[in-house]
């Protein structure tokens, strides 16, 4: 009976242990602010650094106005146009957003 018993207890143990291998690790931290890509302080003119990410924050909220009511496939491609078409070169604008975009299905397809 013992011989019977203990490649099942083993069994149950493996599976039970590779089950707690895939939970995610649970932080005790609340949710953090985001930290900057880019100090300015550290720019050559951190003032027009500051300037740059002033006019580029109120872009981003005139186009996430615009995008209120859009579908979240859909949302993603409507703030690109509305990015893009306050930028000074909308057509480089959008080349480079589909650049992004490619850059980032194909590292999303890697994991």
């Amino acid at each position: 009976m013992l011989q019977t018993i203990t490649p099942l207890l083993g069994a149950v143990l493996l599976a039970a242990s590779t089950a707690l291998y895939a939970q995610a690790p649970k932080s005790d931290a609340p949710a953090q602010k985001r930290e900057r890509r880019f100090d300015c302080s550290q720019a050559k003119d951190p003032k027009a650094c500051e300037e740059r990410r002033e006019k580029l924050r109120a872009a981003h909220a005139k186009a996430a106005e615009a995008c209120k009511g859009a579908a979240d496939g859909e949302k993603r491609d409507c703030m690109r146009r509305e990015m893009c078409a306050q930028s000074a070169d909308p057509a480089k604008c959008e080349a480079r957003a589909k650049e992004r975009a490619e850059r980032r299905q194909k590292r999303q397809k890697k994991q």
